[in-house]
């Protein structure tokens, strides 16, 4: 299938408003298939996707359906958070990451222990009790859904859509992932669990973002998917591991001159978004046409 250039209207912003919030902003308009776009632009679409979950549900759902998504359903269960988002064409799960306030949240992210996954191999503790918390409310909605289904979320909540999207491609009932987008995603499980289950995996890395780093590979944790690193200008780049180390000195350093913690300011979610965003607009500057 030929990928669209016109799906998402990157020239035109759409804000949401709320009185005593920072504006809401999103750049992506779907009215196609999502298998259509590029791997940008469907990097750019997921990434929005994973800021809106941050919001309330009322404010979600207004931002989605200026996307192109009319049906938005909200997932709570214990501070386990995500939605379900479904247009004509397509169907996208997205956890929620951590919220700095939310107890429940710290202590998934804290419960390094690992279980058996229902798949093979060992997963996270706390990031599998999270997903099990709201998986029987995301079930429901994948169980005979006949569209092509995403699966998508930044920090915690991309590994809660890791763990989903690995026990819902093994499932018998549920519908088939098509790919899964994750932004600042922790390492989620052992080597034999990570490289089980095939499917497409687009997971960004943002510099020197410290969540990307954790828990250690010294416990037996191993990343998955594809790794997409944005280096400290925030640019698309591939990288070996000598001068990843390099390229992330230098924006710590760079951090420090700006008074800031780069380990930190990296993991922001709307760094993602700005940085894809810009790798999508230099991209299409160069295509002819």
């Amino acid at each position: 299938m030929s990928e669209s250039r016109n799906s998402l209207s990157v020239q035109i912003i759409q804000e949401i408003q709320d009185p005593n919030e920072l504006p809401l902003i999103v750049h992506s308009k779907v009215d196609e298939p999502i298998s259509n776009l590029s791997l940008l632009r469907k990097s750019l679409l997921f990434a929005e996707l994973s800021m809106i979950a941050y919001n309330d549900s009322n404010e979600a759902q207004r931002a989605v359906n200026l996307i192109g998504f009319p049906v938005s359903i909200f997932f709570d269960y214990d501070g386990a958070q995500g939605f379900f988002f479904e247009n004509n064409h397509d169907a996208v799960i997205v956890c929620r990451g951590t919220e700095p306030n939310e107890w429940n949240d710290i202590h998934a992210d804290a419960n390094l222990g690992t279980v058996l996954a229902e798949t093979a191999g060992r997963v996270h503790r706390g990031f599998k009790q999270e997903a099990d918390d709201i998986w029987p409310m995301m079930e429901k909605h994948l169980i005979g859904l006949g569209k092509t289904l995403w699966f998508t979320g930044h920090s915690l909540g991309a590994a809660m859509a890791t763990v989903c999207a690995y026990r819902c491609h093994v499932s018998n009932k549920c519908a088939n992932p098509a790919e899964l987008y994750t932004f600042g995603s922790p390492r989620v499980g052992n080597k034999r669990y990570v490289s089980f289950v095939k499917l497409k995996h687009y997971r960004w890395v943002n510099n020197n973002d410290i969540v990307t780093r954790v828990p250690p590979v010294w416990l037996g944790y191993r990343h998955t998917g594809i790794e997409m690193y944005l280096n400290r200008n925030g640019a698309l780049r591939t990288l070996d591991y000598a001068s990843k180390r390099l390229d992330r000195w230098h924006g710590f350093l760079r951090g420090i001159r700006k008074f800031r913690v780069d380990h930190f300011s990296d993991h922001s979610i709307h760094e993602y978004v700005n940085h894809i965003l810009t790798a999508v607009q230099k991209d299409e500057d160069r295509e002819p046409g």
